[in-house]
């Protein structure tokens, strides 16, 4: 997208005030000599160069905090993460923002990537680098389920965000049951790849480090995965993914759920499985790193499980490729296990090993805080 007077279009994008956090946006138009970024000089960088920007609190959920003696509606946003914008091209930009309050330095109590990053402050890990060899990787794998928009006129279903693709709208519309839809191909087996192809594009033009897409278990449902990346750079791109994914379905007239059982009965969930190692898990032996961490996090089964996202409860039954949510267990190759060791790392002895319990609607960010707090016993010690 061009106009004659070189203005740039940022959309300004951050998380608000709902349970679980929703995505909204804003489009600032500025001069294209107004930011340093806009020269060209690095595609991801110097989100600190794009000015800070205001919005209406009490419209999100996000109202002054009396705790720090705002009172007021407005909250600050912060520019921490910026790409290409995909969809305008050219000079435009996706500025993805944490939410502060009106003084500018005191992080907003919905501000999660705070958290994180302050926890990564103490260990000194470098960010926005996935190569780089001394920190944590994390790969994602989020699923989620295409919809049709919300109609209570035709519609008895009362699904989360709408009726699943395949799904029909009378009392009788169910597809036949899951079997043929995994990695399925053909009109009878899949729906909705050209939203799905439109989104890989997307993302990997914009250099997000999007590494594949599948159809899923549900009809509707697919998933693509996001890493190696590190916690903070990784967890800023999965959101931008969800970003794109949803202006996607958007321009299509259909919308995206991440909630964790959007069918109810004998059909899949939706989790985003998230794949971990620190250096030493990668490094000969790591094995034993990995056991020793399973150990630690069996006993915070609790605490990760309160972060791991919004109704999960409906997904971890220990059905459907699910462990159960009141206990804990981990195997190898095991789908049905909270973690599951894979089959290679176990022949190499070193290598990765995959959380299965996030809900599709976790919040990256939590959940990033909380594994690296029980992997490397950091728990309750960061410093403000």
């Amino acid at each position: 997208m061009s106009n004659k007077f070189n203005h740039v279009f940022l959309e300004y994008i951050w998380l608000d005030g709902n349970t679980p956090q929703k995505l909204r946006s804003k489009t600032k138009v500025v001069d294209n000599t107004e930011t340093l970024e806009l020269e060209g000089q690095a595609k991801q960088g110097y989100p600190e160069s794009y000015p800070l920007w205001s919005f209406d609190g009490s419209s999100t959920k996000q109202s002054g905090e009396e705790e720090y003696g705002f009172k007021g509606t407005d909250c600050i946003l912060k520019p921490v993460y910026v790409v290409d914008d995909p969809f305008r091209g050219g000079l435009h930009k996706l500025v993805f923002c944490e939410v502060f309050n009106p003084d500018g330095k005191t992080p907003h109590k919905t501000n999660t990537r705070n958290k994180l990053r302050e926890i990564l402050r103490d260990l000194k890990f470098k960010e926005y680098d996935a190569n780089n060899k001394e920190v944590p990787w994390f790969g994602w794998e989020q699923e989620y389920v295409i919809t049709h928009t919300p109609d209570k006129s035709k519609s008895h279903f009362k699904y989360d965000g709408g009726i699943p693709l395949g799904f029909g709208l009378g009392p009788d519309g169910k597809p036949r049951e899951q079997a043929d839809y995994y990695c399925g191909v053909g009109g009878t087996n899949v729906i909705g790849r050209e939203i799905v192809e439109e989104h890989l594009n997307k993302c990997a033009d914009i250099g997000l480090d999007i590494g594949g897409i599948n159809a899923e278990v549900l009809i509707g449902q697919w998933e693509y995965q996001i890493g190696p990346v590190t916690a903070l750079n990784g967890s800023d791109q999965l959101w931008v993914s969800r970003y794109i994914l949803e202006r996607i379905a958007e321009k299509y007239g259909f919308g995206i759920s991440y909630h964790p059982k959007p069918v109810n009965g004998d059909w899949n969930g939706s989790g985003c499985h998230v794949n971990f190692s620190t250096k030493e898990m990668r490094e000969k032996d790591g094995i034993k790193k990995i056991l020793e961490a399973c150990d630690k996090l069996k006993e915070r089964h609790k605490e990760h499980i309160e972060v791991y996202g919004w109704e999960n409860e409906k997904r971890l039954t220990g059905k459907h490729e699910t462990s159960s949510m009141e206990s804990f267990s981990f195997g190898n190759s095991d789908r049905g296990s909270s973690i599951r060791i894979p089959v290679h790392t176990y022949m190499n002895e070193k290598g990765y090993f995959e959380d299965r319990r996030p809900a599709a609607n976790c919040d990256p960010y939590l959940v990033s805080h909380v594994m690296i707090e029980t992997v490397f016993d950091k728990v309750g010690i960061i410093t403000e």
